[in-house]
């Protein structure tokens, strides 16, 4: 009788906040991995014990959440920096700071659910919704991200609960209110500036960067969030829309769009000036400014084709195609990795049969669209780990004699659990050729010596230039080549790397016929 008076005690190992500091403690000098997982798991028990009272709940959720921070930046850094992580070791780090932010963020809401279902209030807990609420809406930005760095499909659980934190924000009249998010430096922000963050990164087109570029992306957009706008209606400077009830993405404004009053209207406001400074400030100096936290160590070009790439995605227009897209539904066969593409092409050309066998490392995609520039097409099933922005392929459609060559520009997942990626066409052919420097190629009879590429080019520009596909590293901006092409030899003069790839240089040559 007495417990149902004054409230049972929870059945739970860290109902006694003594016992609750001693357990976080322990994790202290765990390795990050496991004490990542370990934090997952208390925050998932905590969730489904309903008896905490709403102060408890909150100070064991945040004890947990300041006890794995350095565990989780760790791995973050760990995740981003490494250019090749195994499989199976690599699926660990995801599924523990993606679970960790989700169970952590179901943590914060529980909070914000058990006091809009009346819970007895504190005033220490009054004071601290507006934090919490910021928390919450921090754990989902993050959880997109992490969602995002394996261009996976974003749940519509993110968007409904993006919208409605939000909404009980603005109810509660504090959605613009700054406080210390949490403690330290970069800790202090707002609902708003939380809620855009997640917002601004879905329209920046993170399908369209590397991993490492949209946890770039990211920190940079967090860094301008106090400067992004929101509004009731359309205003200058927001340029794109997010309902609060719809439980569906934010997109662009259009003529079309239904106006209501659960719509808001966002975008990067006076963030472009910012971008276009530091872009600027960036460009005349090795790194960024000490203000900014980019979360480690990243080369200036890598920064500066970020600030580029949100640059044109933040812009009041967005930016065309430079060919316009076809309906059309055909297969594609593709082969990945230079060495491979190489051995592929060489064999379709000096095959006299329409018989053949595609290479172990092929597969067979489904195009749902064309251009002169390249191909939309659904990869049904990935055979290996190798598929990511950047990737080289060399393609051949079931109805065309020659293949070309592309790179994969973006990779989403649609809601069938099928890669849709989006491939930009390299030149208008793909003509295996022979390089060397002069020393090493002489004047004839070298048809067979030299080093294997790709020429792109049918003939040379405006410019009297042709692009080269090359082996990784064989650019060199001072060292001109001798190209042998159906035994004729022609001499490359370098004018540009267009891009270097894992496996590939990707240039400009000026060209000149031998005598």
């Amino acid at each position: 009788m007495f417990s149902r008076i004054i409230g049972s005690k929870p059945d739970h190992p860290m109902a006694n906040m003594r016992k609750a500091r001693e357990l976080v403690a322990e994790l202290a000098d765990a390795a990050s991995l496991k004490a990542l997982e370990q934090s997952v798991s208390w925050l998932g028990s905590i969730s489904e014990t309903k008896e905490f009272k709403l102060d408890q709940r909150f100070d064991l959720v945040a004890l947990i959440d300041q006890g794995a921070k350095s565990h989780q930046f760790r791995l973050a850094q760990e995740y981003i920096d490494a250019l090749r992580l195994q499989k199976n070791y690599e699926s660990r780090i995801w599924n523990a700071s993606f679970g960790f932010w989700k169970t952590l963020g179901n943590g914060y809401l529980d909070c914000i659910e058990q006091f809009q279902a009346g819970a007895h209030v504190s005033a220490s807990m009054q004071n601290n919704m507006p934090t919490i609420v910021g928390r919450t809406l921090r754990t989902l930005s993050l959880q997109l991200k992490w969602i995002l760095l394996r261009y996976g499909l974003v749940e519509s659980r993110i968007w409904h609960d993006l919208g409605r934190i939000y909404a009980f924000a603005e109810h509660r009249g504090f959605a613009g209110q700054r406080v210390v998010i949490y403690p330290g430096l970069h800790g202090e922000s707002s609902a708003q500036e939380e809620f855009l963050k997640a917002l601004m990164l879905t329209m920046s087109s993170p399908d369209s960067l590397p991993p490492a570029q949209i946890h770039i992306a990211e920190r940079v957009i967090a860094h301008f969030a106090s400067r992004f706008a929101l509004q009731l209606k359309v205003m200058p400077g927001c340029h794109f829309f997010f309902d609060l009830s719809m439980h569906k993405p934010p997109a662009r404004i259009t003529r079309s769009i239904s106006m209501g009053p659960m719509i808001r209207f966002f975008g990067p406001d006076d963030a472009v000036q910012g971008l276009q400074d530091l872009i600027g400030a960036v460009g005349e100096k090795d790194g960024v400014p000490e203000d900014i936290n980019l979360g480690g160590n990243f080369d200036k070009t890598t920064i500066l084709s970020v600030l580029t790439h949100l640059k044109l995605y933040w812009a009041g227009k967005p930016p065309l195609r430079s060919n316009p897209r076809r309906e059309l539904a055909t297969r594609i066969t593709i082969v990945p990795h230079f060495p491979e593409i190489l051995g592929w092409i060489d064999m379709l050309m000096d095959s006299n049969s329409l018989e053949f066998n595609d290479p172990p490392a092929s597969e067979s995609w489904i195009v749902f669209n064309v251009s002169d520039g390249g191909y939309g097409a659904i990869v049904p099933k990935i055979m290996g780990d190798w598929l990511q922005i950047g990737s080289l392929l060399a393609i051949h459609p079931e109805t065309a004699t020659a293949c070309r060559v592309g790179i994969v520009r973006r990779l989403t997942k649609d809601p069938y659990s099928q890669h849709r990626v989006g491939i930009q066409i390299l030149g208008n052919i793909a003509l295996p050729v022979k390089l060397a420097t002069s020393e090493n190629f002489p004047a004839s009879g070298a048809s067979e010596r030299g080093n294997a590429a790709l020429l792109l080019s049918d003939k040379p520009d405006k410019n009297g230039e042709v692009a080269v596909l090359m082996r990784a590293g064989s650019f060199m901006q001072a060292q001109s080549l001798q190209m042998h092409v159906r035994d004729k030899g022609y001499l490359l003069s370098p004018s540009r790397l267009v891009e270097g790839g894992k496996d590939f240089d990707w240039a400009h040559f000026k060209v000149s016929k031998q005598n």
